[in-house]
């Protein structure tokens, strides 16, 4: 398989497996094995190297591991003297490489044009010996051509993905029908691609929708933004807490795809003008419920669409998963064990309080104990809750809620959030009357917390009795652990992220490289920062009217709290996430 004679020959199970043999990388055993194994014309369909791969043959080169399509592809690009590269979606031009080929010649071929921006098409092929084609491409489009060698399966599965998106964005132009459908029922299973209303838009639109949400599931998405633009829509995904643009499409398209997941939301598909809230419950690929909370906001170009998924195994997530542990832990088990009292988590909007409360709540709600939430909206229905959602239009808001709650004999409760001195007192008034009682607060810090019912209007004497405690959290990135590199801690850098605490710096730590499994961003996962205080005998009398806040937090400290910083300076000691990461995410102690 190289030079002249072998331009134009195809790759086949016999001349692969001889050339493994012969570059001693298979076995010939295991090569007439395989050969010999291949019994149906389904098998013979196959690309020889997912066949091979699929025999899980032993790799010489490396007797401890079997030979992967990897490292078939890796093989082959270096027989054929071309670069290997891995397809990634999220960085593809769906609409401009399907228009360099049709679906045909690509699929003829084993092609697909993975970047055709500026005068540079670049190819991916699963057969480099073959350049038939290569011709006719470069007169039709008068560009340059660079070929490159990709999984086969990567190539078969994403030309059949980006020509059927392609299809249907294309058969959808012009159709913006508004259909009207709903079954009211909170819980009902969207099984995606099964509503086909004759009202609901057409099949492409379906077809579109139905992409989406399976693209997101694969792509470890927390939220789909659908973004109405002059002449294209964009369309992003949030993965890892960074946004990520993934589409095009045609405003007329969006509008109609906008419709398709009003109508799917239960929402007012004619209401244009104002912001609607909907919920979808529908299943990934791999059969998991997921429930997607949507929200519109009416724009100078169309509604935008924000979809944030809740996947149930994300959200009620272990402890050890959320990255809390340790002291930690044990504190924050101590201050959720009471059976009364108040206890806060605090942070910013996506820092991660939902999954905090929620997965505490699923530890506490067992047979014996009546767990009641007012939440706005519900983020998920979860069984073993009583939950209600807060409705401001009959005056039903989070006081009335926990005004009716304590007629439900309730013995924990759980307020999405504490925003008014209504609120506050409603709760403090549960924790007097032996409830245990757990919310969220907007402040930077866990000290902050105490001059924030303060500013509300709450009496310091009452802060003193019922708050058990607070969490402060955020959310950091964490290294891949296929690529992370351990460095030499650059002094300075660590100084800045545990200042003003004296903290002895690690001899090394990690920083992100980049590899395939994180794409090449070195981050791969969440976890979470925290900052727990715990309100004890010798932090309660600096609690009052004109609470000192730094003095407060140094007597926290010397209780064992971990400012923010300081727990993300543990975690890049202990090589789950960087110095810069912590420092991006993390305030400084008093800010």
């Amino acid at each position: 398989m190289s030079g002249e004679a072998v331009i134009e020959r195809q790759l086949d199970l016999s001349n692969v497996l001889n050339d493994l043999v012969a570059d001693g990388i298979l076995d010939r055993m295991d090569a007439n094995s395989i050969a010999g194994s291949q019994r149906n014309r389904e098998q013979a369909l196959l690309h020889p190297f997912a066949y091979i791969a699929g025999q899980h043959p032993q790799n010489l080169l490396d007797p401890s591991k079997h030979l992967t399509l990897d490292d078939l592809t890796v093989w082959l690009a270096n027989k054929s003297g071309l670069e290997v590269t891995h397809i990634d979606p999220l960085k593809i031009n769906v609409t401009a490489v399907t228009d360099v080929m049709s679906f045909q010649f690509a699929r003829r071929h084993n092609i697909l044009c993975i970047n055709a921006d500026g005068e540079e098409l670049v190819i991916a092929t699963t057969q480099p010996f073959m350049t038939s084609w290569l011709a006719d491409l470069e007169q039709t489009t008068r560009k340059k051509i660079r070929r490159v060698v990709a999984n086969p399966l990567d190539v078969a599965k994403y030309t059949v993905e980006f020509y059927s998106l392609a299809k249907s964005v294309f058969g959808a132009k012009g159709q913006t029908g508004d259909g009207r459908s709903g079954v009211a029922n909170f819980e009902q299973l969207l099984k995606i691609g099964a509503l086909k209303d004759p009202d609901a838009q057409d099949q492409h639109i379906i077809n579109i929708v139905d992409w989406l949400l399976q693209y997101a599931f694969d792509q470890r998405a927390s939220d789909i933004h659908l973004e109405p633009r002059r002449e294209k829509g964009k369309v992003r995904f949030r993965i890892d807490g960074v946004l990520h643009q993934v589409y095009e499409l045609p405003s007329q398209v969006m509008t109609a795809v906008t419709s398709r997941l009003k109508i799917l939301g239960r929402m007012n598909v004619a209401e244009k003008r104002r912001p609607q809230d909907g919920r979808v419950k529908t299943e990934t690929p791999e059969g998991r419920e997921v429930e997607l909370r949507l929200s519109t906001l009416p724009t100078a170009f169309g509604e935008k669409l924000v979809m944030r998924i809740f996947d149930p195994d994300v959200l009620l997530r272990s402890f050890t998963d959320l990255g809390l542990g340790g002291d930690d832990l044990k504190r924050w088990e101590e201050m959720t064990g009471r059976p009364h009292g108040i206890v806060l988590v605090t942070g910013p909007t996506g820092s991660g309080k939902t999954t905090t409360l929620y997965s505490t709540l699923k530890r506490l709600a067992t047979e014996d104990v009546n767990v009641s939430t007012v939440e706005d909206p519900i983020e998920m229905v979860e069984p073993s809750f009583n939950q209600s959602q807060v409705q401001p239009k009959i005056d039903f808001d989070f006081a009335a809620g926990i005004r009716t709650l304590m007629r439900q004999d309730p013995d924990i409760i759980m307020v999405g959030e504490i925003r008014d001195l209504e609120t506050a007192e409603m709760a403090i008034q549960a924790a007097l009357t032996g409830h245990l009682v757990l919310s969220s607060l907007h402040t930077n810090d866990a000290p902050s917390a105490i001059t924030r019912l303060l500013d509300l209007g709450i009496p310091a004497h009452l802060i003193r009795v019922t708050l058990n405690g607070v969490m402060a959290q955020r959310l950091v990135r964490t290294l891949c652990h296929h690529c992370k590199e351990a460095v030499p801690t650059e002094k300075g850098d660590w100084e800045s992220l545990v200042r003003p605490w004296k903290v002895k710096a690690p001899e090394n730590v990690y920083r992100p490289v980049g590899c395939l499994e994180c794409r090449n961003t070195g981050y791969l996962g969440r976890q979470g920062l925290y900052e727990i205080l715990t309100i004890n005998e010798s932090v309660k009398p600096l609690i009052n009217a004109d609470a000192d806040i730094s003095a407060l937090r140094l007597q926290a400290m010397k209780e064992g709290m971990r400012t923010l910083r300081l727990s993300g300076a543990q975690k890049v000691g202990a090589g789950t996430t960087s110095v810069e990461e912590v420092m991006r995410v993390a305030p400084e102690a008093g800010k």
